[in-house]
């Protein structure tokens, strides 16, 4: 909102040219969404403290917030006490982890992200199948570890192209791939096309395991990145999508893009003779920390961002059964 208070400013040329460009959609998916949601009700249902094993979600302000509310972020279940309640996260984990859960006695809500749920799925179903998997994914990504937990002795990671040459496989008809959703599309793309050169009836998962998100984002930031001087990703180090998200703004044209996590991370100087920024967030990434980068680029002269819309969202993922049947119980109460 702006106010009329007489004759407009002058804007130096420089400023006048400027321009920043705003990547939608952006931010939080459904299945992010879903996850941080869950942990949320299960405080206000169950009361502090609630586990969580790893983090909920790949974003340090959104763990931060949930540890002021009473949620308590374990590494592996020995850290959780026997009878309580945790959650696991939006990456998804092994049947071991299931077994180990009910074996000490522990509530489970399993906020997996349901389109990691269908890479598990089609993992089971592979092996059953007796196919060798090959997953392309990044080792010790917690996703890739539960998905390679649903059939560990059919299933070998494969992390770029370079590892293919050293597959090796019972038999050469039998090879399906899998990945890990939150992948660069074109980097999949290109190990896929590597593995099926040395197999060509390798067999493909009945649809894309890149999740719409992750596909939908790196569509966003190819648009906003050609002709960019500087393209800003919101999101933490650790979330393989936001990460991802620099490298396809560079491919695409971007003079320079980095990830901050929040505005404080901004170096002033690589604002330097720049006119075009474009920002956008990874998919774990709550829309009040674009708001403050907005707020940071407003604050040094750039005008108010300029929405490029290159794909529509509306998915939306029901809350994890257990969750559902309690919220449910206690209504009737």
């Amino acid at each position: 909102m702006t106010t009329d208070v007489g004759m407009p400013r002058v804007l130096a040329p420089d400023e006048a040219e400027r321009a920043v460009l705003l990547a939608a959609p952006r931010g939080y998916c459904a299945g992010v969404d879903r996850a941080v949601v869950t942990v949320e009700k299960a405080l206000d249902l169950y009361g502090a403290p609630v586990y969580v094993r790893k983090q909920i979600v790949h974003n340090k302000h959104v763990v931060a917030d949930l540890e002021s509310r009473g949620a308590i972020f374990v590494e592996e279940l020995d850290e959780v006490p026997a009878g309580e309640t945790v959650v696991f996260s939006a990456h998804g984990v092994s049947p071991a982890v299931h077994q180990q859960a009910e074996e000490r006695g522990l509530k489970t809500i399993d906020a997996t992200c349901p389109l990691v749920t269908k890479v598990h799925h089609e993992a089971r179903r592979f092996a059953s199948d007796d196919y060798d998997i090959l997953l392309i994914g990044h080792a010790g990504h917690e996703e890739v570890e539960g998905t390679a937990g649903e059939a560990p002795e059919h299933i070998q990671l494969v992390e770029s192209p370079a590892d293919v040459p050293g597959i090796v496989v019972r038999d050469p008809a039998r090879v399906a791939w899998l990945s890990q959703t939150t992948l660069s599309v074109d980097e999949t793309l290109e190990t896929v096309a590597a593995i099926r050169e040395r197999f060509p009836l390798l067999l493909d998962p009945p649809s894309d395991d890149i999740c719409y998100a992750t596909q939908n984002r790196q569509l966003a930031i190819k648009e906003i990145s050609r002709g960019a001087d500087l393209v800003i990703v919101v999101g933490s180090g650790n979330s393989s999508n936001s990460v991802r998200l620099v490298e396809v703004a560079l491919e695409a044209g971007a003079k320079a893009s980095y990830r901050v996590d929040d505005a404080s991370e901004i170096d002033e100087t690589w604002l330097d003779g720049v006119r075009t920024v474009s920002v956008t967030s990874g998919a774990s990434v709550p829309e009040s920390l674009v708001d403050e980068v907005l707020a940071y680029l407003a604050d040094r002269g750039y005008p108010d961002a300029q929405a490029v819309h290159s794909a529509e969202e509306s998915l939306i993922f029901a809350l994890p059964k257990e969750l559902r049947r309690d919220l449910k119980a206690a209504a009737a109460r």
